[in-house]
């Protein structure tokens, strides 16, 4: 195939004498690429193919003729007779050179129009029967003809006046020819034109329709260069004006240097600049900078708002739009730090784990925002800093508690006194990355009033789809908050606003059992306290019985905040005795006979099954925000009409229990072995003790009517069984939550046997191995298995029933 040289000469029109050279019917064929030649033109080629070079040495040897042809396609290597077009040039080789490379370089001269008839591929060369085409005569006197030559000749004028590369020797023979087709090919050949729209004008014969077709190429590539010049008008006046703009402040950099002012604001400017292009925002933040900068540079520097921009230019140079630590990628060593500072809490180390490794997969996953909920103490703030430390980000923490404003969050628009960006945008400039881990602290202690509500500020912020937009007001402008991983903490989703709880996916902290407060004390908050008390590890030792009492007799907490104190009170004692005895000093041993001595009496009184069985008394299970806690309901009957007293400070679901289980035990009397008279005669007093304390749930629905049933009925109720289950019209014993809570409260109090709804019986799961060890448990589905299990005397019931309870030891 041939090479064209990029400057390929256009020598214009070639005159070949009187006599017409006779072209015969067979030629061998030059394919070109990239070019179209038309008669009268002399064109240099380069010719690199054997069957290129072969046809050129044909012609050579014969009549010096050769047919010119374009390729279709210009990849193509072997052109075929399909990637070839119908039209071609038939045009003489005027000179001919070799170079070192194996190249020739010829020099040819383009004759006639050609049909191609046919072509034969062989080894040598190309060769193709061709029809000569012989041109039509122009009318003479033409008006179409006259006003075509014409309009080119001016358009080619226009064409070459808006920087379009014509020779003045080329435009000179287009004022002077007058001939249509020669002046059609000779404009053509000028264009630069593709080669579909140069092969077009190639298969005209018609004089008048190829002017008019180079005409219609020629009004078009004007267009072109119009809007070319306005471009480059444009760009040269905006280079202009940057140039005037460096002038003037050079000169105004001297009159300032001069009269010893401005020197100062100057260097500041500059500063500035510098550190805006360093930061590498986005183009639209970028923009707003720099046209901030210029209104600063405009200001008097002893103006307020001179000193509010400053601010606001501060903060925007200041903020990490570009900057991230590199995440920790290694599974094994995220979990080894994960281990090292937390024992247990095994569902949240496995959550974590698996958002890394997401995140080793996909470079920038959508994940989604974790919400940790549980008692006070139990780690919830820790575990987020040793996130942060296993993925090696920068930690910060946002207490949330009491917050009602709702630009604390999104921030204050620039216009106020004081105004400030929200605490998110603080928080990641605080980080200096733009992918910290913020912990928000206490997330369902956020409050509401007149200035707003900050857990709808807070919906765009924990939203994946909507948070690399995020808009703070003082900024004005939008920052990528995609980037940052989010964590909440709570102790109840109650007061979470139902929205913003739906974006965030919940992982529940239970309370510590006591082999868990043991051993994290003598993994964790010994060593800690040791140290925070100026002591050695050899100058006080507890033994594992010691810790035990303290954390049965000292604290009552479903965390470890309390026993941590009581830890820390010990060894502050400690520490005054090594620092009044000096040289004197022997390492104290903590063991339970001398724990008194350090934290006198007992402060907790442990919640113990009853000491017999009684009629009316029954042992119930409670889940509280620290924890969960056994429950002593007691039954009374009194002479009366009937009525139901509920005291203890009962909350309306729960009365609404009680007032169910009494309706199902005056529905199901004769069934439950009790004298319908009973309910006309008697009153029943229902009573939780700690009335001081509010209690509220449809979980003691059981509880209480197996306390109603035991006074009615007067059998005893069985002292080392403890339940819990919402109770229905019908019997049904609905399930509950808080189960593991609650497992943990009955196995503190040494109670055996519990009993709970069918449907919980896969919250055993999460148990502690421990706990299911000593603990036997009991899944009903109806109220009358409850009666037959935790009632002494046994009750007649259908057969049907006996079959349906189930009772497991784990």
């Amino acid at each position: 195939m041939d090479e064209i040289e990029d400057f390929t000469e256009k020598l214009g029109e070639a005159e070949l004498g009187e006599t017409q050279m006779q072209i015969p019917h067979e030629l061998p064929v030059l394919p070109l690429r990239d070019i179209v030649i038309y008669p009268f033109m002399i064109v240099p080629l380069f010719v690199s193919r054997d069957r290129s070079i072969k046809a050129v040495d044909e012609a050579l040897s014969q009549n010096r003729m050769i047919l010119l042809v374009s390729q279709k396609d210009v990849d193509k290597e072997e052109p075929t007779q399909e990637d070839l077009y119908k039209v071609g040039t038939v045009a003489v080789i005027m000179r001919m050179l070799k170079l070192p490379d194996g190249r020739i370089r010829i020099l040819i001269q383009g004759l006639s129009r050609a049909r191609v008839e046919s072509v034969a591929i062989g080894n040598e060369y190309i060769k193709a029967v061709i029809e000569p085409i012989t041109e039509p005569v122009t009318p003479v006197n033409s008006l179409e003809v006259e006003a075509l030559v014409r309009n080119v000749r001016s358009l080619m004028e226009r064409a070459a006046s808006l920087g379009k590369n014509i020779s003045p020797e080329v435009l000179a023979i287009i004022a002077n020819l007058d001939d249509a087709g020669r002046l059609a090919d000779l404009s053509a050949s000028n264009l630069e034109l593709k080669v579909g729209d140069a092969q077009t004008v190639l298969d005209m014969f018609d004089p008048i329709l190829r002017l008019r077709r180079v005409n219609d190429l020629l009004s078009k590539e004007i267009d072109v260069l119009t809007v070319q010049q306005e471009i480059n008008t444009q760009a040269r006046a905006d280079i202009d004006r940057s140039q005037r703009e460096y002038f003037l402040r050079q000169q105004l950099k001297a009159i300032q240097g001069e009269l010893g002012e401005g020197n100062e604001l100057f260097e500041e400017i500059e500063q500035y600049r510098d550190k805006i292009l360093k930061a590498k925002m986005p183009q639209p933040a970028e923009e707003e900078s720099l046209r901030q900068l210029k209104k600063l540079e405009r200001m008097h520097p002893d103006t307020a708002e001179t000193a509010t921009l400053r601010n606001w230019l501060d903060i925007m140079t200041e903020l990490p739009w570009s900057t991230a630590s590199k995440d920790n990628l290694v599974l094994k060593k995220a979990e080894r730090i994960l281990d090292e500072d937390h024992y247990g809490l095994e569902r949240v180390k496995e959550r974590i784990v698996e958002a890394l490794a997401v995140r080793k997969l996909k470079e920038k996953p959508k994940g989604s925002i974790l919400c940790l909920v549980g008692p006070p103490g139990v780690g919830k703030t820790s575990l987020g800093r040793s996130i942060a430390r296993a993925l090696n980000r920068k930690f910060i923490r946002l207490s949330l508690g009491g917050l009602h404003d709702e630009a604390e969050i999104r921030g204050h628009r620039r216009t106020y006194v004081g105004a400030m960006p929200g605490r998110i945008i603080q928080a990641v400039q605080q980080a200096a990355t733009n992918n910290p881990l913020i912990m928000l602290d206490e997330i369902d202690k956020v409050g509401a009033d007149f200035r707003g509500d900050p857990s709808s500020a807070l919906l765009e912020v924990l939203d994946p789809e909507q948070n690399s937009s995020f808009r703070d007001n003082y900024l004005g402008v939008t920052f990528d908050l995609s980037n940052v991983m989010f964590m909440t903490t709570a102790n109840v989703l109650d007061t979470i606003q139902p929205a913003l709880r739906d974006r965030m996916e919940i992982i529940f902290l239970s309370g510590y059992t006591e082999e868990e407060k043991l051993e994290i004390a003598r993994r964790h908050l010994l060593p800690k306290q040791i140290e925070e008390n100026g002591l050695d590890k050899m100058d006080v030792k507890f033994e594992r019985a010691a810790i035990k009492q303290i954390v049965g007799q000292y604290t009552q907490e479903a965390g470890l905040r309390q026993l941590e104190r009581e830890i820390g009170k010990v060894c502050r004692k400690v520490a005054r005795r090594k620092a009044e005895l000096e040289a004197e000093f022997e390492p104290v041993k903590v063991t339970p006979q001398n724990v008194k001595d350090f934290l006198r009496a007992p402060k907790i009184f442990p919640d113990e099954v009853l000491k017999k069985d009684e009629i009316g008394i029954v042992t119930g299970l409670a889940w509280t925000a620290v924890g969960g806690d056994i429950l002593f309901i007691e039954a009374l009957k009194t002479k009366g009409k009937g009525k139901l007293l509920l005291t203890g400070q009962l909350g309306e679901v729960m009365q609404e229990s009680a007032q169910a289980a009494f309706s199902y035990a005056k529905a199901r009397a004769s069934e439950l072995g009790i004298d319908e008279d009973d309910f006309e005669k008697y009153d029943i007093h229902i009573h939780l003790p700690e009335g001081a304390i509010p209690k509220d749930g449809p979980s003691a629905g059981i509880t209480m009517a197996t306390a109603m049933v035991s006074v009615l009925s007067q059998r005893a109720v069985r002292k080392d069984v403890a339940m819990t289950g919402e109770i229905t019209l019908r019997g049904n014993v609905l399930p509950i939550g808080g189960v593991k809570e609650k497992m943990l409260a009955a196995r503190r109090a040494h109670i055996k046997t519990v009993i709970l709804p069918a449907p919980n019986r896969r919250d055993l799961e999460d148990l502690p191995p421990e706990v299911k060890e000593d603990l036997i448990f009991v899944f009903v589905e109806n109220v009358r298995e409850v009666f037959r299990i935790a009632l002494r005397e046994k009750i007649s019931v259908p057969e049907k029933s006996k079959n349906r309870s189930a009772k497991m030891a784990a």
